[in-house]
């Protein structure tokens, strides 16, 4: 993909992504890390009008050198992708939302390790495990540390993670291209609000139907 192709993902993932509800106001970033350097969508933006032109361009350095003010959440994704990518090496894209359904998960104490269970085949196929981060705040160095930590410490464990949810504020999810990484972030949420609309707590997939997702599809639960 080209840095001007990625541009205009960018834009088309993030006014998808708005329209539908999944990003709101405000919000939200999006980042793709190019050859030599990254692109990320402006701080204060909305996702729904963003321009390709005025979209951020760092340097590998972090150094902004075009367009117009960077994310305060670059430092983040910039540790999302030095550690992701040494179990998935195509990993180009970060998307990071405030999703409803997945901020709800996170308001009740106690806080969950994870998010989610196995509840559907295509989320332990296409999300798998989501660590929850606890709170810090917007921005916060120690947030970047951990994400960092569990994306390190889920690959040596053999189940590397497309995804960590910020507790209070939402979801990164990370993938090889922005329509991927939006497909990804959408299977998330939509089981974020399955799971909230039921009001017993439903049974998971046992081991033996998860084994079978394993060595079917790759699943990495």
């Amino acid at each position: 993909m080209t840095e001007s192709q990625a541009r205009e993902e960018i834009c088309r993932v993030g006014a998808s992504l708005f329209a539908r509800g999944y990003a709101h106001a405000t919000a939200g970033n999006i980042s793709v890390r190019l050859d030599d350097g990254f692109l990320i969508t402006p701080t204060d933006a909305s996702l729904g009008f963003l321009d390709p032109a005025k979209l951020a361009r760092l340097d590998a350095d972090l150094q902004q050198t075009g367009g117009e003010r960077a994310s305060k959440t670059i430092a983040l994704h910039a540790r999302i992708y030095a550690a992701a990518t040494r179990f998935d090496a195509g990993t180009r894209c970060v998307i990071h939302t405030h999703s409803t359904h997945c901020v709800a998960l996170t308001l009740a104490a106690p806080q969950p390790a994870e998010l989610l269970p196995a509840l559907t085949p295509y989320f332990v196929m296409k999300v798998g495990h989501v660590p929850v981060i606890d709170y810090h705040r917007p921005g916060s160095p120690a947030a970047a540390e951990a994400v960092a930590q569990a994306i390190a410490r889920y690959g040596a464990q053999g189940t590397p993670i497309r995804a960590a949810m910020l507790a209070r504020l939402g979801p990164n999810v990370w993938h090889d291209t922005p329509a991927a990484a939006m497909a990804t972030l959408e299977e998330l949420e939509e089981t974020a609000r399955l799971w909230s609309l039921v009001r017993a707590e439903p049974a998971p997939l046992d081991a033996t139907e998860i084994d079978e997702l394993r060595r079917t599809f790759g699943a990495r639960w």
